[in-house]
């Protein structure tokens, strides 16, 4: 039997306790950098297949190192994150999170399995291929400064020094069966936005004796919109939303003071910085205008994900071999963004998307909302594809 039907053939194998992983995990949901019990069972898993690993990186991160034969020839690494989101979970499903508030609304519980599986399956060949697979499993990929460029620092990337690293994510606009790639830039960089507006608060009847920091509120977030439309070039695609407005007066109190939290998102390092300054100094402007003060803060986030070409065709040329060219898509640009990103920064990467969506069954539900769930017939293409592109850029 020839590498890839073996890789087919243990993904298949090892499909139910794919399953039985993802949905402990579901059901177990942690926060950003507070993975102890995760983290605890993916060590306990490395533990019984006598897997040798690292732990306490970065917090909660684990390395794990499966080695085949001359293992110093091509080194990789993947990745999987662990962490989960602050939202309450809408479900039936007998695995449903266990943790009111909490909730895998991001597939991690998917990404942490599917590795799980994949080093199960590299570690059961490792006397077919020549080289090293390092399993990097990731805490705090959802939150500031995430998890990735803390691991980094802690030397993740060195000791061994992979050439390549390859990220899998769940893409529910993606049919079940289905993967998706993209060459070169890919998803944006994140910056989050925090704006204090400050006035003089007052009798909402008695607006001409305060300084109306909800009105100066207002004109900022429409203002600031034109940054996008007619600042930025139509070439460099950008995005800027505020979800956030805290503004604690009532019906008749205008308060005293405002705050707005956004993001502003975009692929292009230089129009960033320029962005930054020409928002900062718009907000300012027009507050002190209308009387008020502006507080205009931005937390530079993560950068640009861009996935290196060449790797990142012989990803896909991998996984038509491994799925057929009818179930390889090509993937537009996401304004979404990834702590991914900093591995892209340091390694040759490719990010690539794994289809979990069922009309049939419903599953149609959207990332980092309170109904995502996937068609568990991912997690047996999931691992066994990330598995096999590993082995095949060993061996390139």
């Amino acid at each position: 039997m020839d590498l890839i039907n073996k890789i087919k053939s243990l993904s298949s194998t090892f499909h139910e306790d794919t399953i039985a992983n993802r949905r402990h995990l579901h059901a177990y949901p942690e926060l950003s950098f507070e993975e102890t019990e995760t983290a605890a069972y993916i060590i306990a898993f490395l533990e019984k297949i006598g897997v040798k690993y690292k732990s306490g990186i970065a917090g909660n991160g684990i390395e794990a190192i499966v080695e085949g034969k001359n293992p110093e020839k091509k080194i990789t690494a993947l990745r999987g994150d662990m962490d989960a989101l602050p939202i309450k979970e809408e479900s039936l499903k007998p695995y449903k999170s266990t943790k009111p508030g909490i909730m895998h609304a991001c597939g991690h519980d998917v990404h942490t399995s599917s590795l799980m599986t994949c080093l199960r399956i590299i570690h059961e060949l490792r006397d077919q291929f020549e080289g090293t697979v390092k399993f990097i499993f990731q805490p705090g990929e959802e939150v500031f400064p995430g998890g990735a460029s803390l691991m980094i620092k802690e030397g993740i990337l060195k000791n061994p020094k992979p050439t390549s690293i390859f990220g899998q994510h769940v893409m529910p606009l993606i049919p079940v069966g289905k993967v998706g790639f993209r060459k070169g830039m890919y998803m944006a960089s994140a910056d989050e936005i925090y704006v204090t507006v400050r006035g003089k608060g007052g009798h909402g009847a008695l607006p001409e004796l305060c300084v109306d920091t909800v009105l100066i509120a207002s004109h900022i977030i429409v203002a600031l919109q034109q940054v996008v439309s007619r600042m930025a070039s139509p070439k460099t695609p950008s995005v800027l939303t505020f979800g956030k407005i805290e503004a604690m007066g009532a019906t008749n109190v205008i308060p005293s003071e405002v705050k707005i939290e956004g993001t502003f998102r975009t692929l292009d390092e230089k129009w960033r910085k320029e962005a930054h300054v020409r928002m900062k100094k718009l907000a300012e402007g027009l507050a002190e205008s209308m009387g008020g003060f502006c507080d205009f803060n931005i937390q530079v986030g993560y950068p640009f994900l861009k996935n290196e070409p060449e790797l990142t065709e012989r990803a896909r040329q991998s996984a038509i071999s491994y799925l057929g060219e009818e179930n390889v898509v090509d993937l537009d640009v996401w304004m979404g963004a990834e702590d991914f990103a900093y591995y892209s920064q340091k390694a040759d990467a490719c990010f690539y998307r794994l289809g979990t969506r069922n009309e049939e069954k419903n599953i149609i539900s959207a990332v980092h909302t309170s109904t995502f769930d996937i068609d568990e017939e991912a997690l047996e293409l999931g691992p066994g594809l990330m598995a096999w592109i590993a082995l095949n850029e060993l061996s390139m």
